[in-house]
């Protein structure tokens, strides 16, 4: 094949795609902008937190209880050869715990040097937020979650809070452990 027909031959490919191509819906008119995250409870409060702050999540494993430790610290659990801290995040803000301890969840949180399992009451799964919804005020159920709160969502007559998880860890009061 000569270079001038392989050349006409690919002008005419290219007219053929850019006219097919213009015929279809851009995909940016049709979609509404969203953010998603992972939802969970902290007693009646619903929260997402961003999935990069989540390195993944377990059912509660069974913990070694530490002596001399606030009551929010559950112990340290043996997950994959590592030794995780696990913290009650309901404990430690104040709040009743899930009564059914199968709800149970623990939200693995690592960064940098920082490998901790926080334990929540229940989670959801991705939830999936219209950007417009995100408000940067909102109720609160559980008051003591406002310093580690950016904003809330709404999505099916629920707001959900965004719970940041690098604030918690950045808390002083967080790693006052010592009974």
């Amino acid at each position: 094949m000569s270079n001038t027909l392989s050349f006409d031959y690919l002008q005419d490919l290219d007219a053929r795609f850019r006219a097919g191509l213009a015929a279809l819906p851009s995909a940016r008119d049709n979609r509404a902008i969203t953010w998603s995250g992972v939802g969970f409870r902290i007693g009646k409060q619903h929260c997402v937190t961003a999935m990069d702050d989540i390195a993944e999540v377990l059912t509660e494993p069974a913990a070694t209880r530490l002596p001399g430790v606030k009551p929010w610290v559950r112990g340290v659990a043996n997950v994959r050869g590592r030794l995780l801290p696990l913290v009650d995040l309901s404990a430690f803000l104040g709040e009743q715990g899930a009564q059914d301890q199968r709800q149970r969840r623990v939200l693995v949180i690592e960064k940098g040097e920082i490998y901790l399992g926080l334990i929540v009451d229940d989670v959801f799964g991705m939830q999936h937020f219209n950007a417009e919804t995100f408000r940067l005020d909102g109720e609160l159920q559980v008051a003591a979650i406002a310093n580690y709160v950016q904003g809330s969502y709404e999505h099916a007559k629920r707001q959900w809070v965004v719970f940041r998880p690098v604030q918690l860890i950045e808390d002083d009061n967080f790693y006052t452990v010592a009974a």
